[in-house]
């Protein structure tokens, strides 16, 4: 069985899957280290043979997470590292290490699936949008705060602004004006991240024309779907790339 790791800066997303076919026997989210070899030590039926991951936090604490992999199952972890070009997609970034790993692998998990120029789109904390042409060249991207880091920088700074997630969730059913604080607040996010996915697309149109696909990403992927039905929500595209970048022997 493989085990699969996807360290972002809050969360650890997690899933072991078969080695012969790579459907997934098991997954989770872990909010740290901790947390994660807890679930993984409570599965008696999870035999871990592999191990690939990759992490957005510091070389110290990948450093740390390998070993401690290393300790508990005895295998040696692939860690996912920055590369100019592989499997086909050449970084974009003028200095190509400082694009974000997790990025880079959701690029190259989108153009190995699209085989064709490509939008990627990953609505998470921040969220993120990135170019591919047909020859597999990253043209860049964008990066802004996502709906939980306006709202978080709202409540943080605005005195009155103060309501639960539940009354989030319900705000966000509907996108008239808002007849409450949550209710702007929530829509208004809502039409911003929404007004920026619509903006990526006009940008990949003028680029690509008609003929490049769109690929939703992150935690926030379902709200950016009902003004993309053409586009396919893919939760775990970053393992999809995981899987290019670090394959097993």
């Amino acid at each position: 069985m493989i085990l699969e790791l996807d360290c972002g800066n809050s969360l650890i997303k997690w899933r072991a899957i078969e080695a012969v076919d790579g459907s997934v026997h098991m997954e989770g989210i872990a909010g740290s280290e901790d947390e994660l070899f807890h679930a993984l030590s409570s599965t008696r039926e999870l035999r871990i043979r592999h191990c690939r991951l990759v992490s957005v936090r510091s070389d110290e604490e990948a450093t740390q997470l390998v070993a401690r992999l290393k300790e508990r199952f005895g295998v040696d972890a692939i860690l996912a590292c920055p590369a100019k070009v592989q499997a086909g997609v050449t970084n974009g970034y003028e200095e190509y290490q400082k694009l974000g790993l997790d990025r880079w692998l959701a690029i190259l998990g989108g153009y190995h699936l699209a085989k064709r120029a490509c939008l990627v789109l990953d609505l998470g904390t921040a969220v993120t949008s990135d170019l591919v042409n047909a020859q597999g060249e990253h043209l860049g991207g964008f990066i802004c705060p996502g709906i939980l880091m306006m709202r978080n920088q709202l409540r943080t700074h605005t005195r009155r602004i103060r309501y639960d997630d539940r009354a989030a969730e319900r705000a966000q059913q509907a996108l008239s004006p808002g007849r409450s604080t949550v209710e702007a607040v929530e829509r208004g996010c809502l039409l911003m991240l929404r007004g920026f996915v619509t903006t990526q697309v006009e940008s990949a149109k003028q680029m690509f024309g008609g003929e490049f696909d769109i690929f939703l990403t992150g935690g926030d992927a379902v709200l950016a779907k009902e003004i993309l039905p053409q586009a396919k929500v893919l939760p775990d595209l970053v393992f999809t790339g995981l899987a290019i970048a670090c394959p097993l022997p």
